[in-house]
């Protein structure tokens, strides 16, 4: 098949959730021999061939990302009943390239990977009669209105709150006119599908969970690091409100009431200045950008998701499995996950249980080094590409294609 795959990034490096799961698609689907056009936003001058973009893609075509002003955000709030993500990733110039590609070329399928770039779902199916597959990462509206209730229960973010219950609603009508032009919607959770379900009854929602390369995570050959003892880490994109949120609800309500010393390092990009408190506290320690989350979690002694908002399956979760981690995780955390593979996480939810688990986890590592390889096999059972790419296929079958 010719399939042509629109991003909101570059999926290379895979340095977040939705550049992982966009990755693994993308090699998955050319690894099963079909062709792969890569629409996306990046840098025009970015050095492609020394990527493995290149090895997969028949063609890459970059866009650099429209620049939008606070200014207008806030005129577009204020003057117009539009959610901000249908603006946010909006070029002139982008959409006349996609325009080009379906004058020119003959496509199967045009494949958008998550919300933030299908504002151009209309002018797909104004352009063309290629089949349109939306793959949604999330339920964006339940994962805005899950957001304002947290943020509503802190008075100092009320007025944030307020603008997330603004957002859950606008995303909701705009969410319902995407599923309902696409033909085809995938889910990354049964979760999500059921949510998602209610925009268009008359046709399925489908489940493709994200899922990971599982042998390039079981490497032998990672390198040591010391990350102090008693060591914990979190992993994630510190700029995404939910990893935000998880990172201080632990540090301030979790973390004191560990009864053991711990080393807590938090491995990830762009840390939001909200974070920026930690630094001066003991024994944390933020990363920023790191070549590979591997060594850290092949050399840590526990693996933390205390997640209060979100959607999806957790990309950190199926990599933290794939190493052999022990993971403490909230049950939302683990939502989306597969009955065999939440069995190998230690579920809890509340702030004195959840560190209890790691107590209990750092005292015991015969109970480390069982639930790290239950979780490696369940991770291979489940959320390996080789099992997952067959599920994408058999969507695209089902609208007649391939």
């Amino acid at each position: 098949m010719q399939i042509l795959l629109i991003t909101a990034a570059l999926p290379y490096p895979p340095a977040s959730g939705g550049a992982l799961r966009a990755y693994g698609i993308l090699r998955g689907l050319a690894e099963a021999g079909h062709a792969i056009t890569l629409l996306t936003f990046g840098d025009p001058t970015d050095r492609l061939p020394e990527t493995p973009l290149n090895t997969y893609c028949r063609d890459i075509i970059t866009i650099e990302p429209p620049r939008r002003s606070k200014i207008n955000r806030l005129k577009d709030l204020l003057l117009t009943g539009e959610a901000d993500i249908a603006r946010r990733f909006y070029s002139e110039i982008f959409e006349q390239a996609l325009v080009r590609l379906l004058q020119q070329q003959t496509f199967d399928i045009v494949q958008f990977e998550g919300i933030e770039v299908a504002c151009y779902i209309p002018t797909v199916r104004r352009e063309s009669k290629t089949a349109i597959v939306f793959d949604t990462f999330n339920a964006e509206a339940e994962l805005q209105r899950v957001i304002a209730k947290v943020d509503r229960a802190n008075p100092r973010r009320w007025l944030v709150a307020g603008y997330s219950w603004i957002q859950s609603r606008r995303i909701h009508t705009y969410e319902k006119s995407l599923c309902q032009m696409a033909d085809a919607v995938i889910a990354v959770s049964p979760e999500d599908a059921k949510l998602l379900q209610v925009y268009t009854p008359g046709k399925k929602v489908h489940v493709v969970p994200s899922g990971i390369h599982v042998d390039a995570y079981q490497d032998q050959q990672q390198k040591t690091l010391y990350l102090g003892e008693n060591s914990v880490i979190f992993t994630g994109k510190m700029d995404y409100r939910p990893n935000v949120d998880a990172m201080l609800w632990f540090t301030n309500k979790i973390l004191p009431l560990i009864k053991q010393s711990v080393n807590l390092t938090i491995v990830g990009q762009k840390s939001h200045a909200q974070l920026a408190p930690l630094l001066e506290m003991p024994n944390i320690q933020l990363t920023g950008w790191v070549d590979s989350v591997l060594p850290y979690l092949h050399n840590t002694d526990v693996y933390i998701a205390p997640l209060r908002m979100g959607s999806g399956t957790r990309l950190k979760i199926l990599e933290a499995m794939a190493c052999g981690c022990a993971i403490a995780a909230t049950d939302l955390a683990a939502s989306g996950l597969h009955d065999d593979a939440r069995s190998a996480l230690v579920i809890v939810n509340e702030e004195q249980t959840f560190a209890e688990a790691i107590d209990t986890l750092l005292t015991d590592r015969q109970e480390r080094l069982r639930l790290g390889k239950k979780a490696q096999d369940a991770v291979r059972r489940h959320y390996d590409w080789s099992v997952l790419i067959p599920r994408l296929l058999a969507v695209y079958e089902e609208l007649q294609i391939g």
